[in-house]
């Protein structure tokens, strides 16, 4: 249903956003084939990449691409696991990396105004500038903010702080047919009509291009303290985090990791996780008003702990012993990513993530492959890893291609419908895109589905945008 793209169509593109903004050497667009999903094979080459500068000439850009019938596809900083950004019917990709202003940081109303190219370390940096915050840590910070919405990013600190969603305000957004629209503003609420700005985040670039978003920001945290707590079992560990609730204490994040996971990542980055008792670890980080109320609630915090099993508490209160452990902890990915086919990215209620990482346990004796495992314990959100390999005594075994193929298909079955049977879902955070798209039925209903498609068809009946994304 797609045309190719012709020396007229990239000539009457370069019109729009000038020749040093398009590319269409087949070298210099492989970079834009891929995200960092681990196996090359979902890759897809673009026939032209283009970059524009401003709102306008994506406008322009969309109205040719539906006179030409030439499918676009959004990209931001391809920091995705699920192929979102991957243009899957070839045609054009957009990126977004131009569009990286931070327009405005408006401190009375605590609230910024960004481009949707702007990487969020950049946004890190000026909103800590502005004395203000941004609590959302979805992890790779050469992410863009425009990705990180199309997806609800969420990481570390949503437990407290909530996720990307949270923490949107106002959305400009180029629809499929090249209009523009403007949902939500710097407003606190509004039950005006449908929330058009919850349906942009988390679309994965299928119903719009945003190109430009207003966020909540926060005053900073006066005091943090990183606690790493070791324990013989994982369900221990995993077990107190309800402990924790219960008690009425809500930490900034609550991360379950394995210490065979750990001493991968400390030799990929060279550095010393702050311990090395126990067989897993929970990393609890809280926040507070005041060196008092953090002491306090460290002590709280470390009895619930050893009242379930914990070994030890140790205490990382500098920020460069902070920075250290969630540099180790941020890297797992990148130090297993040689021997992993896929990273699972399920979300199941957090009193299920226990009956959940059993299964995973079970699961991996019963096929022989390695699933190291670890998380966002306090919000339900399990990341398993498929590897090519098991582990045996501490040593990476590699499997024949053959061998992990047949034993990944099976090992992701069984592992999604151990999550519909809890209630869960099959992406808390990262999407589906390419990748999750088969298995979309083990989370949702027919139902559901029909009325996401109705939505896409609404929003871009010639089917222009990021095609081949969610569902077909």
């Amino acid at each position: 249903m797609y045309k190719k793209i012709t020396t007229g169509i990239k000539e009457r593109v370069e019109k729009i956003v000038g020749q040093g903004n398009v590319i269409f050497d087949p070298e210099m667009m492989l970079n834009y084939s891929h995200d960092e999903f681990s196996l090359s094979e979902i890759a897809r080459m673009p026939e032209l990449v283009v970059k524009p500068k401003k709102t306008e000439e994506i406008q322009e850009i969309m109205h040719l691409a539906n006179e030409e019938m030439i499918p676009v596809t959004p990209r931001g900083g391809a920091t995705g696991l699920c192929g979102g950004c991957v243009p899957f019917c070839g045609g054009m990709v957009l990126s977004l990396e131009n569009m990286n202003q931070i327009i405005e940081i408006d401190l009375n109303n605590q609230m910024a105004v960004v481009e949707a190219g702007v990487l969020l370390s950049d946004f890190y940096s000026a909103v800590e500038e502005a004395g203000l915050f941004f609590h959302p840590h979805p992890g790779e910070e050469s992410a863009m903010i425009g990705g990180l919405i199309a997806t609800n990013a969420g990481g570390s600190r949503a437990v407290k702080y909530g996720v990307i969603r949270n923490h949107v305000r106002g959305l400009k957004v180029v629809l499929p047919m090249g209009s523009v629209i403007y949902p939500g503003g710097k407003l606190m609420k509004s039950s005006t009509g449908y929330n058009l700005l919850n349906l942009f985040i988390g679309s994965e670039g299928t119903l719009g291009i945003i190109t430009q978003a207003t966020i909540q920001l926060m005053p900073p945290s006066q005091v943090t303290r990183s606690l790493i707590i070791p324990y013989d079992e994982l369900e221990s560990a995993i077990e107190t985090v309800p402990l924790l609730m219960r008690r009425k204490i809500l930490p900034m994040a609550v991360e379950f990791i394995e210490r065979e996971v750990i001493q991968i990542a400390e030799d990929f980055l060279r550095e010393k996780w702050p311990c090395s008792q126990g067989k897993t670890y929970l990393l609890i980080i809280l926040d507070a008003s005041s060196k008092e109320e953090i002491d306090s609630l460290s002590e709280r915090v470390a009895g619930i702990c050893l009242e379930n099993g914990a070994l030890d508490v140790f205490v990382a209160d500098s920020p460069e012993k902070q920075r250290q452990v969630l540099d180790i902890r941020s890297k797992i990915y990148e130090a297993l990513k040689a021997n992993v086919v896929e990273i699972l990215d399920i979300a199941v209620p957090r009193a299920e993530i226990a009956a959940h990482v059993k299964k995973v346990y079970e699961v991996s004796l019963k096929y022989g492959i390695w699933l190291p495992t670890y998380g966002h314990a306090a919000d339900g959100n399990v990341h398993t890893h498929i590897m090519k390999a098991r582990l045996e005594k501490g040593n990476i075994i590699p499997l024949a291609e053959k061998e992990w193929r047949e034993k990944t298909d099976k090992v992701r079955e069984e592992l999604y419908q151990d999550c519909m049977n809890r209630g869960g879902v099959i992406s808390g955070e990262h999407g589906i895109g390419i990748v999750k798209k088969p298995y979309l039925l083990y989370a949702l209903g027919e139902d559901e589905i029909r009325l996401m498609k109705g939505i896409k068809q609404l929003f871009d009946p010639n089917h222009i945008l990021n095609p081949g994304k969610i569902f077909d």
